[in-house]
């Protein structure tokens, strides 16, 4: 599909041409399907959504050669149905044809997330850059609404201290500084991964789909640039993009690998100190605002087949992650809306890995997972200003909590067991979408002020004196057992609240 249009490095327009066809999708759909041109042209459906929308709704097609001279000799048939859905609908747009939710773009609402690249500069030298060019800093955000900017007004993120916050729509990529990998374009949503993660310096740590790489080149800020920071991707042609993008950003500790995730033996001698996973496995994307869910009804069981097909590859991956023997943490992370994704893969995990258990994460975050997993953290463009984003850490148990759990005869995660995730599946049957959060961070391209890990050890009680002989004989046996039960029952309920 990048091949079509000849824009070059220009991946502004690229980006824009992905989110504008998407968000046509249905309308798309049916025009070709009411033309039958995928039998007429032998195309698959994606790319020729592509060269639809570009020749009959967008400025005409970018594109030369054989792939313009096929599409204008279908032209008047496509132009034809376009008119006919138009008159059938009574609007004289096309954008009328769209619905109510996708005529205002949400996405042109949302701040312009900057992260300082902190390999290569500071945060404060990169606000006194901004300040010379003349931006107005107006000091750190304290709460969301001093998230909504305007004009040449900037902030620190709330959140996240090596973010900057813009206002909708300023444009940084031919900035200097983004040119010199001094600062990254990228959501604040894909900054939590590895912001959560966050590998202590000299870690061993594993990105298991690491293209592009922006959360890559996060961790590797976060390590310092020290230890050793393992990547994967199966598509060589991402991974020679990510490739460079770290060269701009000055990362040395990777060590990148064109090779399939579930294909690494977590057993083998490099990786036996690996103790930190990031996990972002491919999903439906359907929390980036170009890439919301619009499905017609004929669509929906195809939908409904493709979540499951996802969820199966998703709990795959993340089943293989938790295989790595000195494996302490993973952050398991998707840029999905659906439960079948978030919530639903997680809890399947828990239930398969009796060994690990979830930690809470940034109790002041506004958006929760679904119940009982509101551990972990959901994003969305209403409640965090970020695009739909769910994030997930996982923990290896210590010996005493093994033990626990092994008496439990009841697990809360139950309820939320997907029917459909299942490791026996055929993961290869999963479909790439148009686009997914890897290929927006390549156009939108630390340590946590707050440590989220789960306090360990009991908290002494004092007991009171007894005036009663008797009673001081019975009664501290009888608070003993009952501080043990009610202590149990305490962690039981932690572990998935």
């Amino acid at each position: 599909m990048f091949r079509l249009i000849s824009l070059g490095t220009n991946i502004k327009q690229l980006f824009a041409l992905v989110c504008e066809t998407q968000k046509f999708s249905s309308i798309l759909q049916e025009i070709i399907e009411s033309t039958k041109l995928l039998k007429q042209t032998k195309i698959k459906m994606n790319l020729a959504k592509v060269l639809v929308y570009d020749l009959v709704i967008g400025k005409g097609l970018k594109c030369g050669g054989a792939w313009k001279a096929l599409m204008m000799k279908h032209r008047s048939r496509l132009q034809a149905a376009l008119a006919r859905m138009k008159i059938k609908q009574k609007v004289s747009r096309n954008q009328d044809l769209l619905s109510s939710s996708l005529q205002q773009p949400e996405g042109d609402q949302l701040p312009r997330y900057v992260r300082v690249n902190t390999l290569k500069t500071t945060v404060e030298d990169a606000i006194d850059y901004f300040k010379r060019e003349g931006f107005s800093y107006l000091g750190q955000a304290y709460r969301l609404d001093d998230l909504n900017l305007k004009g040449k007004s900037f902030v620190g993120d709330l959140h996240l201290s090596d973010l900057l916050v813009f206002s909708p729509k300023t444009d940084f990529h031919d900035h200097n500084l983004y040119k010199a990998g001094h600062i990254i374009l990228q959501d604040k949503a894909s900054c939590l991964p590895a912001y959560l993660l966050n590998p202590p310096t000299g870690s061993h740590v594993l990105d298991a789909c690491a293209a592009p790489g922006n959360k890559t080149s996060h961790l590797a800020a976060i390590m310092k640039n020290k230890g050793r920071l393992f990547a994967f991707d199966l598509d060589a042609k991402r991974l020679s993009t990510m490739s460079t993008l770290l060269l701009r950003a000055g990362v040395t500790c990777q060590q990148l690998a064109n090779q399939d995730f579930l294909k690494v033996d977590p057993d083998g001698p490099q990786y036996k100190d690996v103790e930190y996973i990031l996990l972002d496995p491919s999903c439906s994307g359907s929390g980036m605002v170009c890439l919301r869910d619009e499905a017609s009804p004929s669509q929906n069981e195809q939908h409904k087949r493709r979540l499951q097909a996802l969820a199966a590859f998703q709990l795959h991956c993340l089943n293989h992650a938790l295989r790595f023997p000195r494996l302490q943490r993973v952050v398991y992370s998707t840029c999905s809306i659906h439960t079948e994704e978030n919530e639903q893969v997680v809890a399947a995990c828990l239930l398969q890995n009796p060994g690990f258990r979830l930690v809470p994460l940034l109790l002041q975050w506004p958006e929760r997972g679904l119940a009982p997993l509101t551990k972990c953290l959901r994003a969305s463009t209403t409640k965090t200003l970020t695009h739909g984003f769910f994030v997930a850490l996982l923990e290896r148990h210590t010996a005493e909590r093994l033990e626990e759990q092994a008496s439990e005869t009841l697990n809360p995660v139950a309820e939320m067991s997907p029917s459909s995730p299942s490791a026996s599946k055929d993961i290869h049957e999963v479909q790439e979408p148009i686009s997914t959060t890897k290929d927006i961070d390549m156009a939108e391209e630390a340590k946590p002020t707050e440590e989220n890990t789960e306090t360990s050890g009991g908290v002494k009680k004092k007991r009171k004196k007894k005036k009663d002989g008797d009673k001081e004989a019975l009664e501290p046996k009888a608070t003993e057992e009952q501080t043990n039960t009610s202590g149990r029952a305490k962690r039981i309920k932690a572990k998935v609240e």
